[in-house]
Order: structure tokens, then C-alpha cells, then sequence
């Protein structure tokens, strides 16, 4: 895999992204451990996590993500100098009373509180890429399809977090920023922003890009293309839902695949467990076996080939599902595969967004 420029950063990443937020979950210490290993024997030199992580998010395993990653590193003192670490510092509280106190803000002091605390578990004097998980300001994200105004609370500026962000590079603790979740406007804000005060630009923002979420295409594309921001795209496999294991189940029955969507209630009731998402999903997935395809090669395929995005995230939870999504690129998409995407998207739109 050739290496992409994040940005105008000085990241070289590849354009496949190891995420880890089943570490601590779904996946043990060791297995993570082992994926983890895998993913650097195979190149891969992208690794992306969060101080909110692991997920379904819970009090008793905030931070356990990035603990165990710092473990790995203590391990294996030559890897982090391989790779290229990112993390994110949550956004206001959503139902996580256990990230500070509960806080409907996120405050400079928070942002660098938070960097600091990701270091300390991470094992790490730098972070690399270091991302606001979702903006302060209300937003239309995680299935909220309109924004309202009304919604708006006072909030830290969008000039403030840059400067808090900008102190943590000028420390050696951060060496590039980004975004995830955001919307055109943010986006063009924090960068306008930046050129107007001198302050450091964001190199990324990491939304969700998939066949089933391709709200991506709704202006923010455009908005990041010609702001030289690149696209980190998250859940590629719709959670699951491309990859074809529900297909047959659904996500309730007694013999559904135990995949995150099946084992855990809160997640079907996230934009991912929609009836219509599902629906979509198996439209995909047959599209893909129609054309000797699997549903993830299909799936993979699509973010790996797309020029919005310069790298996509891939989540695991074992070496057979690492080596699929990894051996997964290179795959090309027929014209006559491409059309037909963009036709049943005609149909059904983006059902998870």
C-alpha cells in the first residue's frame, strides 16, 4: 500500500486505518495485542482510537482502549515509531455522565486535560493525530437528520478550541489535528479560522462513509477537497451490516452472528440497526455475490476506490476478519458494479445516516 499525506500535515499514513474501539470489549487484551501485531507485519502504519473507547461505551471501560494500546507499545518499544497514533478527545456528553461530569461543553482546558490523560494511558510522549470526537456546537450527527437552532447551547468557541489545540502542538504533545462528525460549515470554520489567526489547520475530519452512509457526498466532499482536508471514513462495513452475516437472521434472532448489532441492545437502536438499513445492506450484499464479489470485498472496495477518501478505517475483532478486510484491497469495481451501486442508492439513499 502506497503511503497518503493527511492533509498539509507531515503524516504519511496508509490508506488502510486500523480502529480499535472493540479493543476492551469484544476483543481481550491479548487478542488485541495479537491484531495489532498482524496489522504492522502487513504494513499497515495507521492506528486510530479515542479516550471514550471501548464501545458500546460504559464507565468501567473508558480509556480501556487506549490502555491497552499503551500496554502494546510498552511491549514493543520499536512500534510506536512505526506508527502513525491517533485519538480523539470527546465532544459534550452524550449519556456519558462518567466523561467530565457529564458536561454539556468542551472547554480548552478540557481539550488539553484530556490529551494529557490519553498520553498517560497511551504510554506515549506524542500523540499524531489528534481529533475533537464531535463538534460542541449542535449538529445534525449519529442519525439526527435536521439541524435546529433551538438546540444551540453556549458552548466554547470554535476559535478557543483551535487555540487549546495549537498549545498542545507548540508542547510536542500533538503534531497534527483533526475533526470527526463534523459538517461543511464546521469544517470551513475551523479552517477559515485558522488562516485568519495563525493557528494550526485541521488535516482530517473522520465521518461515517459507507454504501449505506453516503452523506459524505452531500457537500462536505466538495468543502474538504477544496480545503485540502482529507477524509478518514469510519464504519465502511455499515457495522457489520455489509459484510452479509445478517442477512439471513436480521438482528434479532436467537441464531443472528454475534456481531456488535446482534450483542448489544444499544447499538440497535443506533441509525445502524434501522430496519431500512438492513434492507439496504442486503441489496448490496446481493450485488456483491452477483458478481462473484463477498459483501465486504463489495464494501471495502468501494471506500478503498473512492477519491473522497484517503483512508478508511477498518474495526475487528479477530486475524481472520483482519486479514479479509486487508486482503479486500486492491479489489477493482466494474463500471457495470459502480452503476449499479449508484442505482439501488437512487432507490434507498442513505438509510444509516
Amino acid at each position: 500500500m502506497n503511503k497518503v499525506q493527511l492533509g498539509a500535515s507531515d503524516l504519511h499514513v496508509t490508506p488502510v486505518c486500523l480502529g480499535t474501539m472493540t479493543f476492551g470489549e469484544q476483543v481481550d487484551e491479548a487478542g488485541a495485542h495479537a491484531i495489532l501485531d498482524r496489522a504492522l507485519a502487513r504494513g499497515v502504519n495507521f492506528v486510530d482510537t479515542a479516550e471514550m473507547y471501548s464501545v458500546p461505551a460504559r464507565a468501567e471501560t473508558y480509556g480501556a482502549t487506549e490502555t491497552i494500546l499503551g500496554n502494546w507499545f510498552a511491549k514493543n518499544p520499536s512500534a510506536r515509531s512505526q506508527l502513525v497514533l491517533a485519538s480523539k478527545v470527546a465532544g459534550p456528553a452524550r449519556g456519558m455522565s462518567w466523561i467530565r461530569n457529564g458536561s454539556l461543553d468542551l472547554t480548552p482546558a478540557d481539550i488539553v486535560g484530556a490529551c494529557n490523560d490519553s498520553l498517560r494511558r497511551l504510554k506515549t510522549d506524542v500523540i499524531d493525530l489528534y481529533q475533537i470526537h464531535w463538534p460542541a456546537r449542535h449538529v445534525p450527527a449519529f442519525g439526527t437528520v435536521y439541524f435546529d437552532p433551538a438546540k444551540d447551547l453556549p458552548v466554547a468557541s470554535i476559535h478557543d478550541q483551535l487555540e487549546a489545540l495549537a498549545g498542545l502542538i507548540k508542547a510536542g504533545k500533538v503534531r497534527a489535528i483533526g475533526l470527526s462528525n463534523e459538517s461543511p460549515y464546521g469544517v470551513h470554520e475551523f479552517v477559515r479560522l485558522a488562516a485568519q489567526h495563525g493557528l494550526p489547520k485541521v488535516a482530517t475530519v473522520q465521518n461515517p462513509y459507507c454504501l449505506i452512509n453516503r452523506t459524505v457526498e452531500n457537500g462536505l466532499d466538495e468543502t474538504m477537497h477544496r480545503l485540502g482536508v482529507s477524509l478518514l471514513a469510519y464504519s465502511p462495513l455499515g457495522f457489520g451490516l455489509l459484510t452479509g452475516k445478517y442477512d439471513a437472521t436480521g438482528l434479532d434472532a436467537a441464531d443472528a452472528p454475534q456481531g456488535r448489532m446482534a450483542k448489544f441492545d444499544s447499538m440497535k437502536k443506533q441509525r445502524w440497526g434501522r430496519p431500512e438499513a438492513l434492507a439496504a445492506a442486503r441489496r448490496y450484499n446481493a450485488l456483491a455475490r452477483d458478481h462473484g464479489l463477498s459483501p465486504t470485498q463489495l464494501a471495502l472496495a468501494f471506500c478503498y476506490t473512492k477519491w473522497q477518501v484517503a483512508s478508511t478505517i477498518i474495526g475487528v475483532t479477530s486475524l481472520a476478519q483482519l486479514d479479509e478486510d486487508l486482503d479486500a484491497y486492491g479489489t477493482t469495481l466494474s463500471a457495470e458494479v459502480l452503476a449499479e451501486i449508484d442505482k439501488i442508492r437512487w432507490d434507498i439513499r442513505d438509510p444509516a445516516l
